[in-house]
């Protein structure tokens, strides 16, 4: 038994002054704040702030590098997730600030890798629910993180788990970017056919008042079902049966701490199944895709059926398109949201048959193939965290175990 503090380099960020922040489209060194560490992985987004390139000087021992591992400080648990990253060449160069932890194994000790699924195994996340404290903002000490016990094993043993564990990591990275490429790949295709009009045979067609001949300007109401979810009450709220999906569920996946539901009481309408277009209408507007198998849907969110099944993948990103200017019919005061009559009041094209048919053949195996590799992401997913802490506790012994491969996906390759 070991404590983290004593194998592992430990340091908490600088007490930058925000009245030298830069905002992210300036030049400048990104600061890593605790905004920024979410479960996996670091968000950079248009919240990000920099710190001059020119004062960076003094400050070198709080440059990150690749590997780093990274604890928020407050805040640390959201939902059930630990929000513990790893730098990542594309987050360089970057700066440590106040209330983030880095660590790295001490050399000859702990493995940096190792000390990530130290970071990651449940039991840690257990300590940190423990030593948590404050009540408006929940926060951690570096005290307490130090104070972390558990058995270390030899450096060969770490190197072995953490090959092991780093396989299933890898192949979900990977599947990840492939996501990204194609779901990138079929809004381009979008936005050059339906926004530019540069459709197939474009230049033979008039267009009059943006709307090419044979076409249609329809409101989003006429072209699909908007379905609202059912009302689930606390007491339909169960730890067996079918997911019920809110807003976290659609935008990170189901978790342990999603509540779930038999289904016999709940009407046939309020079921989704994988590759259902989904669309939360309150707090965050957001659309997607289900991918997660046979569910129950809540309300504030919409189940979106098609009037025509061509259309799906057309009308998934005409909602998606319309999500800004939806947001700024947004009411209410405590939570926004969009009225139903919103959906009334902004139009998509709607092509001919030909052009409709076009954009699925090339559309819907990109984004059936993405619904197929989020589906082995979960399944990489559970499988590693069913590992991790009989890896880490000794329970299973790492040579025995097969290194998971990447599992043929039938479709279209990724797009250039």
């Amino acid at each position: 038994m070991t404590r983290l503090g004593d194998v592992s380099d430990m340091l908490v960020g600088f007490a930058f002054k925000s009245a030298g922040f830069l905002e992210e489209d300036s030049d400048g060194v990104r600061l890593l704040r605790g905004d920024n560490v979410q479960q996996g992985y670091i968000r950079w987004g248009d919240k990000t702030k920099k710190w001059p390139a020119t004062q960076c000087d003094e400050l070198e021992r709080y440059q990150l590098a690749e590997g780093d591992v990274i604890l928020a400080m407050d805040r640390p648990i959201v939902g059930d997730g630990l929000k513990m990253a790893w730098i990542k060449q594309e987050d360089l160069p970057a700066l440590l600030v106040q209330r983030v932890c880095r660590l790295r194994g001490k050399e000859g000790m702990a493995l940096t890798k190792f000390i990530r699924y130290v970071l990651a195994a449940p039991d840690f996340s257990a300590h940190i629910q423990r030593i948590t404290t404050g009540a408006n903002i929940p926060h951690i000490s570096g005290k307490d993180i130090s104070a972390y016990e558990f058995e270390l094993p030899g450096l060969e043993d770490q190197s072995r788990i953490v090959e092991c564990i780093s396989a299933y990591d890898d192949l979900i990275a990977t599947n990840q970017r492939r996501i990204a490429l194609l779901e990138d790949a079929a809004r381009r295709l979008y936005r050059e056919w339906f926004v530019h009009l540069r459709f197939p045979g474009h230049e033979s067609v008039a267009v009059k008042d943006g709307v090419p001949e044979g076409w249609h300007s329809l409101p989003l109401a006429d072209c699909a079902d908007f379905v609202n979810g059912f009302a689930f009450k606390p007491e339909h709220q169960h730890e067996a049966g079918l997911p019920i999906v809110k807003i976290p569920e659609l935008r990170d996946g189901v978790s342990s701490k999603t509540p779930r539901n038999p289904g016999a009481a709940v009407p046939s309408r309020h079921h989704i199944d994988t590759g259902e277009i989904l669309f939360s209408w309150s707090a965050t507007l957001l659309v997607n895709e289900w991918s997660e198998g046979p569910a129950l849907l809540n309300q504030h969110l919409f189940k979106v059926v098609p009037a025509n099944p061509i259309h799906s993948r057309l009308i998934r990103f005409s909602v998606e398109a319309a999500i800004p200017l939806l947001l700024g019919q947004s009411v209410g005061a405590t939570m926004q949201h969009i009225r139903r009559s919103a959906l009334e009041t902004h139009f998509m094209l709607v092509p001919d048959q030909a052009v409709a048919e076009a954009f699925a053949a090339l559309v819907d195996p990109m984004m059936d193939l993405v619904l197929n590799l989020k589906a082995q992401n979960q399944q990489l997913a559970r499988a590693r965290n069913s590992l991790l802490p009989k890896l880490m506790s000794g329970q299973l012994d790492v040579s025995g175990i097969a290194l998971p491969q990447a599992a043929h996906t039938e479709g279209v390759p990724l797009p250039c």
